[in-house]
């Protein structure tokens, strides 16, 4: 919990000094070191236990001063810094930056020109007309403000996928290591791989239910204890969601799984596909004349004696997946084990927190075939993207780390597409180039055919290989651009270039509705994770359960061939 609740307090304290030049590299001094606390897996807390200031400074950007900072809070609970620099903005920036467009220095004008400190301020501001008229803003920000507010209201109360995911994942191994728990097991839409959360679900065998629930209820993200039993508690976690725990019987475990991992359509349609057999299904198992059970404790085995192939839990959200079931046509899936590279990384030359040398060793580690290196352009300024004589030099680091190392170094680029379609590098620097993602970064409230467009005389260049998360949005925080997908996917086809499914986790873009849609084409895929730093390849697991989502087979995907292939793919 540290390590988030610090990373907030520097991340605001960036935001309020690189308004100014005098603090602007003090500033950029708290934002890394925020993204590093975000990003590691150990807690601040722990490493200050164990080994003291020394330990602090080990990470990345920590110096003293700040390290001193992050003992102050371990041991107050505040940053004296902070709260004096608070008491004269005191803005919620976190929340005003769900909104699209707005920045430290704009939150600050709306804050002193309309006193608004939160998004329930603006939201006010903005149904008053109040913002329309303040340098910098104008009618249409004003209605793409109120927009935004209105979608971020609908999801209301939902977490990110990779959040629900390492907070279940954690409640999990704190129930196991007891001796009365056997197993457990995460289901709803958390093992669907849903990109968003309303809650999450997990089944445990246990020898002791009553212990299990004591267990459970004392987790140490537990905020309250909403409903305790023997069989089923639910506890609001500290992230603002609930969490179901439920004790089954062994023997009903697979039923369990099966009814509880959902969704709802999918299991209605099940279970009328049971009763046309004569069968009877629930979470305690299927049943032959009401009584006799003809399967409960395996999963599969219950799919099975329905005459259906098995149906992986990402594909069951009734969009045909049961058809093509009893059909026996479920496609194999890809998986984890297939990927065999990243090809979206980008490193200090930009807005990277980690040396390349770094990222190397951290491919490596997940015994990657080869990783591309795509720093960000020079039209993009906020991620300090760089130019093509800096591409140009940075490609000798390149070739030496290539003769070092037994993982093959793509050289990358991530280009900018500028508005009217054209690449934010010289033809003579992509020419140099493995492999060329092109993305849309700025200019983004275009008209659908004007938006299309733009993309699709990127493509045309024939310099890209990928199409960078192809429809902008941000989960939680942002809608995606007006696109048209068909059009564009024919592009992709003729001039092959593969559409990104982006695993950064509050990308998933494509998400698998578009993977769906764009598959019909004969397009190809590639699945990375936009890492900028050695923790982000952990998220290529995110965006293998996307492409699962959207019922892809390794086939598709570009990062799933070996060297060669891979090669042959890139030089179209």
């Amino acid at each position: 919990m540290s390590n988030s609740e610090i990373a907030g307090i520097f991340e605001n304290l960036y935001n309020i000094l690189s308004i100014d030049e005098k603090t602007k590299f003090e500033a950029l001094a708290y934002q890394r070191v925020a993204r590093e606390l975000q990003s590691m897996p150990d807690d601040v807390s722990d490493l200050y236990d164990k080994y003291g200031i020394g330990g602090l400074m080990k990470i990345p950007g920590v110096g003293k001063g700040i390290a001193q900072h992050i003992i102050e809070y371990l041991k107050t609970g505040k940053i004296e810094k902070y709260e004096k620099i608070k008491s004269e903005y005191p803005i919620d920036f976190k929340d005003l930056f769900r909104i699209e467009g707005l920045g430290p220095k704009k939150a600050i004008l709306l804050y002193k020109k309309l006193g608004i400190k939160n998004l329930n301020d603006l939201k006010k501001a903005a149904e008053e007309h109040k913002i329309a008229d303040i340098p910098g803003f104008g009618k249409k920000s004003e209605e793409l403000i109120l927009k935004n507010i209105s979608m971020l209201a609908s999801l209301h109360g939902r977490i990110l996928l990779a959040q629900g995911l390492n907070e279940a994942r954690k409640i999990i191994s704190y129930l196991t290591k007891s001796d009365f728990i056997d197993r457990c097991f995460i289901a709803g839409s958390t093992r669907r791989m849903k990109e968003t959360l309303g809650d999450i679900d997990i089944l445990a065998t246990s020898k002791d239910s009553k212990k299990t629930m004591d267990l459970f209820i004392n987790f140490e993200d537990a905020r309250s204890v909403m409903i305790k039993g023997e069989t089923k508690t639910t506890i609001l976690l500290s992230t603002g969601v609930t969490c179901d725990l439920r004790v089954i019987n062994d023997a009903s475990f697979g039923a369990a799984l099966q009814y509880f991992t959902g969704s709802k359509d999918h299991n209605i349609k099940i279970r009328k596909i049971a009763i046309g057999n004569n069968y009877k299904l629930n979470e305690y198992g299927l049943f032959y004349n009401d009584s006799n059970i003809a399967a409960s404790k395996d999963e599969k085995f219950i799919y099975n004696r329905l005459n259906m192939d098995y149906i992986p839990p990402e594909m069951r959200e009734d969009r045909g997946e049961i058809e093509l079931a009893l059909q026996h046509r479920i496609p194999e899936l890809i998986s984890l084990n297939d990927i065999k590279g990243d090809l979206h990384l980008h490193t200090k030359e930009s807005d990277g927190l980690n040396t390349t040398e770094e990222m190397v060793n951290a491919a490596l580690e997940k015994r990657y075939e080869y990783i591309a290196m795509t720093n960000h352009t020079k039209n993009l300024k906020i991620a300090h993207g760089i130019g093509d004589q800096d591409f140009i030099k940075y490609f000798d680091t390149v070739d030496k780390l290539n003769q070092k190392y037994k993982i093959k170094i793509l050289k990358g680029a991530e280009v900018d597409i500028l508005k009217d379609g054209s690449l934010d590098l010289k033809d003579e620097t992509l020419g140099q180039m493995d492999c060329v993602i092109a993305s849309v970064h700025m200019n983004i409230s275009m008209e659908k055919e004007d938006m299309t467009q733009r993309v699709i005389n990127a493509i045309k260049t024939g310099k890209v290989n990928i199409l960078g998360h192809p429809t902008g949005r941000l989960i939680n925080k942002r809608s995606s651009y007006e696109i048209e997908l068909d059009e564009v996917s024919k592009y992709c086809e003729k001039y092959k270039t593969a559409l990104e499914i982006n695993s950064s986790p509050e990308r998933l873009d494509l998400n698998d509705e578009n993977i769906l849609k764009t598959s019909k084409y004969n397009v190809y895929y590639s699945i990375n994770t936009d890492s900028h730093n050695i923790y982000g390849y952990d998220f290529m697991e995110l965006g293998v359960g996307t492409a699962r989502r959207g019922w892809l087979g390794k086939e598709k995907v570009i990062n799933t061939m070996d060297l060669n292939g891979l090669m042959k793919f890139l030089k179209k």
